[in-house]
């Protein structure tokens, strides 16, 4: 075929839902040649990239995320702005095999669109790993439109897809549709569409259609705008204002009338898909059930804790001897070498005491993101969300808000960002003000440090019991936030409860790999120099170099807080010192403590025992212990997550109300905790 853009690179656009691997598959076409900025007017992010095939330049865009062509949050106003200008010559549906039923929503809004389209069927290998298959040439004769399989990961079928896009480019008729989906009595519609409504839908779309086209002779594919007309797509009828009645209640219709093609696509071209559906249903009975739902993933959350002490704890015994081996290593080299008690006290007492600290709890961290990994990639993470929808309803947020508070258990920073998800602008700060009451893993090495302290064979319990009352905080603030503002309709959760499946090792070491990456660069940067100010901080006063902490710089600061702090049980000023540290980032809270009571291994047998016996000499109880997790639980997040709220709030009077209002709730709830504990 003679290619009619000789002189200009052919546009491609990659588009399909989230996380269905399409932009897995565009970094493995333009590797390093990628350009990212962002689109004009918008702080959503612009991905291009070239890739060369045949001779032939292509221009490929990585466009966002989405369900659906009617546009409500940022990322699906920038997709379909892409989808609609002329700037695309080519649209590359990207759906994922192993749900396909929620991907083909997005499929026919695009095949209805009368473009070039072409579909990359990824994660083939996961519908394998199912025991299903799918017949792909019925599923091209179904469409109209080409369907390629590919996978991203493996990075396989792509010359086929280009090849495809090559080929479809200047694509002036569609290919053959055959199909026996007969819900209107029109013959020559069913030759021409591959979705037909029925007859008093097309009838309608008819009489639009042809009001649209006398009114604007230039307007291409006047069907597809008389079917958003029917959708009630408020920017279409701003844009193309006609004279006309529009009866209620076809936007419904119509959206029934699409799932009902689209499981009738499925029922042709997906094999084995009935036993695999029975036995999730079976499932699901239990799991998602409306009353039981929520106590079961409470359930499954603490045998994940227990799991995270129980064989945390015994490979975090290994660490501690190799982190003593260490320690005493260095020192004895610059004892050798002469090097002097300040630089010895700073690389062995603030450097390798605060970094090494944190360091001997990465088996904790460890364990505990392998079993959300396993969590995720079974299908069960989903179920939560879904669990949660009627509980969000009800104070007052979307039930997709319960997705960025669920990645809050990961880290706040992603959490936050993903609040972008949310249509409604409103609903979209709720979800930001609440979600770093979610307990995050870099709060998890104090709650372990503090809880095996005090609480011995309840420390699980203690550790746990965090995770659920920043849950609850989270929903109670969003609740009193929604009563104080003015009422507004929610949007319903749409998500999609995948079949369960085995979860794939490739995946989860990927995904724990990550977190742990994440944990050691934290460790490397900002713990490290959070480490080695705080022992400056420490050690060096107005007078100079100090030989007693309590006339440091830093003691001097949080003594001035002792009273203010003193309600909640944390009125000591080394504890004070930990906590300002841990804005920076909440794993330096224990990395403090280790450089400021001296204690090289604070998490081992040894270091603790040390520890618990100078807090003890002070008057420092289990209550103060539990009162200080709350406090760490609930208090300022860090300055990464302080960073992101301003980015995606836009405000900065909002970001000091969040950060204030954290503040005080965490000074409220830590003095009403411990005095109630007290009494005990």
């Amino acid at each position: 075929m003679e290619n009619s853009t000789n002189h200009k690179a052919l546009r491609v656009a990659f588009i399909g839902n989230p996380n269905c691997g399409k932009t897995t598959l565009f970094n493995a076409y333009t590797g390093a040649n990628l350009k990212v900025a962002n689109w004009p007017g918008v702080t959503v992010e612009k991905k291009e990239g070239s890739y060369k095939f045949r001779g032939e330049e292509f221009s490929l865009i990585d466009l966002p995320g989405i369900y659906s062509l009617t546009s409500y949050t940022m990322e699906e106003r920038v997709s379909r702005m892409c989808i609609l200008s002329d700037e695309v010559d080519v649209i590359v549906d990207v759906a994922d095999a192993s749900a396909l039923e929620r991907n083909m929503y997005l499929t026919m809004q695009l095949v209805e669109l009368d473009k070039p389209v072409v579909m990359a069927l990824n994660m083939m290998d996961i519908v394998e790993e199912r025991g299903m298959e799918i017949d792909l040439h019925r599923m091209q004769e179904v469409l109209g439109i080409p369907v390629i399989p590919v996978s991203a990961r493996k990075k396989t079928g792509l010359e086929a897809l280009m090849h495809a896009v090559l080929h479809h480019k200047d694509m002036s008729a569609r290919h053959r549709i055959e199909h026996h989906h007969k819900v209107g009595t029109n013959e020559e519609l069913h030759r021409e569409y591959a979705l037909v409504y029925s007859d008093p839908i097309e009838e309608k779309i008819a009489e639009l259609g042809s009001a649209l086209a006398k009114k604007y002779p230039k307007l291409e594919n006047p069907r597809w705008h008389a079917i958003k007309y029917l959708e009630n797509d408020t920017e279409i009828i701003k844009q193309y204002p006609i004279d006309c009645e529009l009866p209620d209640g076809c936007e419904s219709i119509m959206i029934n009338e699409k799932y009902d093609f689209i499981e009738e696509v499925i029922a042709e071209v997906l094999v084995n898909k009935e036993e695999k559906s029975a036995k999730t249903d079976k499932i699901d009975r239990l799991l998602t059930h409306p009353v039981l739902g929520i106590p079961v993933f409470l359930v499954i959350m603490a045998v994940v804790f227990t799991l995270t002490f129980t064989v945390g704890d015994w490979l975090k015994g290994y660490f501690e001897i190799a982190l003593e081996v260490f320690s005493d290593a260095v020192r004895g080299l610059f004892e050798a070498v002469n090097a002097g008690e300040l630089i010895s006290g700073l690389v062995v007492d603030g450097i390798i005491a605060g970094v090494g600290g944190i360091l001997t709890f990465l088996p904790n961290i460890v364990i505990l993101f392998f079993a959300l990994a396993i969590l995720e990639d079974s299908g069960y993470m989903s179920r939560v969300a879904y669990v949660m929808d009627g509980l969000m309803g009800k104070i007052g947020l979307s039930g997709r808000a319960f997705i960025p508070m669920l990645l809050g258990f990961g880290c706040t920073v992603p959490a936050v960002m993903a609040s972008r998800a949310l249509e409604d602008k409103r609903d979209r700060l709720k979800t930001i003000f609440v979600t770093p009451f979610m307990s995050c893993s870099a709060r998890l090495p104090v709650y372990l440090l503090l809880s095996q302290m005090f609480f011995g064979s309840f420390a699980g319990i203690a550790a746990f019991s965090m995770y659920v009352i920043g849950l609850v905080m989270a929903i109670v603030v969003a609740l009193i936030v929604s009563k104080l503002t003015k009422k507004y309709e929610t949007h319903t959760l749409l998500i999609e409860l995948p079949e369960y499946k085995t979860p794939n090792a490739h995946t989860i070491f990927i995904y724990v790999w990550d977190k742990i990456k994440d944990y050691l660069t934290k460790a490397g940067t900002t713990i490290f120099l959070a480490s080695i100010v705080l022992w400056f901080l420490l050690n060096f006063g107005m007078s100079g170099l100090v030989s007693d902490m309590s006339e440091s710089f830093a003691a001097s600061i949080a003594k001035f807080l002792v009273p203010v702090m003193t309600p909640t049980g944390l009125g000591y000023w080394q504890i004070i010192v930990a906590l300002i540290s841990g804005i920076a980032a909440k794993e330096v809270v224990v990395s403090s403590m280790s450089v400021l009571y001296g204690i090289g291994n604070i998490s081992s047998a040894e270091g603790m025992t040390a520890l618990s016996g100078a807090l003890g000499e002070v008057g420092f109880t289990a209550a103060n212990a539990y009162a200080m997790m709350i406090f760490v639980l609930l208090y300022i997040p860090c300055v990464a997550t302080i960073a992101t709220i301003k980015r995606e709030s836009g405000s900065v009077r909002f970001t000091l109300g969040a950060v204030a209002m954290q503040l005080g709730t965490a000074w409220v709830m830590s003095a009403v905790v411990y005095n109630i504990i007290s009494l005990f």
